[in-house]
């Protein structure tokens, strides 16, 4: 019996502490997750972040002036990382040019390539931003270069780069050994990269994504139907479009006419904003009214108000060769075969930047947190303004904890059937 008793009070001291041990250990993962929540970005980081918005504006002006581009999407955050990557692996004015893209002539190399790895750790971690984000990232070389181990080393820790010869000599399997990687990095969201690749004795960067936002609110699964999207006034294809009726940021710029709406995505650490004209028409108009310090001001105008809002499910994939804009926007010597100095990455100059393929899948559909329903049967969703997207707009996913453009694009041209021409 007593023996008995004392492995009945071994047992419960034995629970006891058990009980102890994981609790302190539920305290220490919970004050771990709220650390990383609250973790402040650091001063080059943040300047970083709002000098990649500048940059994602600049870029999309260079690339809206190629004719026949219809839909675009960047992420100026992975642009930024690319162009870090670049002044790793580049020396002297090669490298400086980055940081003047960028912004950044003040920042000293260790600051940027530290500041630009932990801005796109913040803003990709799916855990504190209930998003799908997947991104790979791989520099591929001629057959003939060999990676400099400092620079494989470096790009990994940094930029998360994989490394990769090629060999262009079979152009066709070449291409289709790109396209296949991107596709298994994507779980299959971005088929194709690529047709073809036209200069083929450089470097090559290839950015491969998939981004999938999760609503703050799930929009009404079924209230979802078959509606036109005006392409333009003679062209219309038919779209899925999804329906619900909420608050939400939104303000109506009379004097540009034009709407403006924003939906907080899961956790509310970010949003998808939509800058729509009032009618369908060629972006061109809007477009050139995009700069930091006008989104600025679009974005402190919105007020909380009831909205019925419809917007198409979406299901894009764009891919653009962004080398020759970099180049435009003052990247000129790492893209010019005869003034490039990239030899920290292989240890020899005889290497150029001769594409960099930006790739993007991006989803959206009704998937979201549960519908707050107790504001229905109040005032507050009386009288809603109406934003009804039937017709080409502008879109960017604003990250709010560090004031960064994740993504920045346009929808023109929906995946549809042609439904009808109209005179």
């Amino acid at each position: 019996m007593q023996i008995e008793n004392v492995f009945n009070d071994r047992s419960d001291t034995m629970c006891v502490t058990n009980l102890v041990a994981m609790a302190l250990l539920a305290t220490a993962a919970s004050a771990a997750t709220a650390t990383l929540a609250d973790k402040v970005l650091s001063n080059h980081a943040t300047l970083l972040a709002n000098n990649s918005a500048s940059l994602a504006f600049s870029l999309y002006q260079n690339m809206v002036k190629e004719k026949d581009l219809e839909n675009i999407l960047i992420s100026p955050v992975v642009v930024a990382s690319s162009l870090g990557l670049v002044a790793l692996g580049g020396k002297a004015s090669t490298a400086s040019q980055v940081k003047t893209v960028l912004s950044a002539d003040k920042v000293k190399d260790e600051q940027l390539h530290a500041g630009l790895a932990e801005l796109l750790e913040e803003v990709s971690n799916s855990k504190t931003r209930n998003v799908t984000w997947k991104i790979s990232n791989r520099i591929y070389s001629p057959s003939s270069v060999n990676f400099a181990d400092a620079f494989v080393k470096s790009s990994k820790k940094h930029y998360n780069y994989d490394h990769t010869k090629i060999n262009f000599k079979d152009k066709k399997s070449a291409v289709k050994s790109i396209n296949d990687w991107a596709a298994k990095s994507t779980d299959g969201k971005l088929p194709e990269v690529t047709k073809d690749v036209e200069r083929t004795d450089g470097a090559m960067i290839i950015n491969a994504m998939f981004f999938k936002p999760h609503w703050d609110e799930q929009f009404h699964q079924k209230m979802v139907d078959n509606r036109g999207f005006l392409v333009s006034r003679s062209h219309t294809v038919g779209v899925p479009m999804m329906h619900r009726t909420g608050l939400y940021g939104f303000h109506e710029d009379t004097v540009n006419k034009l709407l403006i709406l924003s939906i907080p995505l899961a956790h509310k650490k970010s949003s998808l904003v939509f800058f729509m004209p009032y009618h369908v028409e060629s972006l061109e108009r809007l477009e050139k009214l995009l700069t930091c310090k006008q989104l600025d001001d679009w974005m402190g105008k919105l007020k909380e108000t009831a909205v019925a809002v419809s917007l198409p499910k979406v299901s894009m994939e764009v891919s653009h060769n962004i080398q020759k804009h970099l180049g435009e926007l003052g990247l000129t010597e790492a893209v010019d075969k005869t003034k490039a100095d990239l030899s920290n990455i292989s240890g020899k100059k005889d290497l150029y930047l001769s594409n960099v393929f930006h790739a993007s899948a991006m989803e959206w559909d009704t998937d979201g947190n549960p519908i707050n329903t107790s504001i229905f049967g109040t005032d507050k969703l009386k009288n809603p303004k109406l934003f009804y997207a039937d017709h080409p707009f502008i879109f960017l996913v604003k990250d709010t904890k560090t004031n960064s453009i994740l993504f920045l694009g346009r929808l023109v041209r929906p995946k549809g059937e042609k439904m009808r021409d109209e005179l």
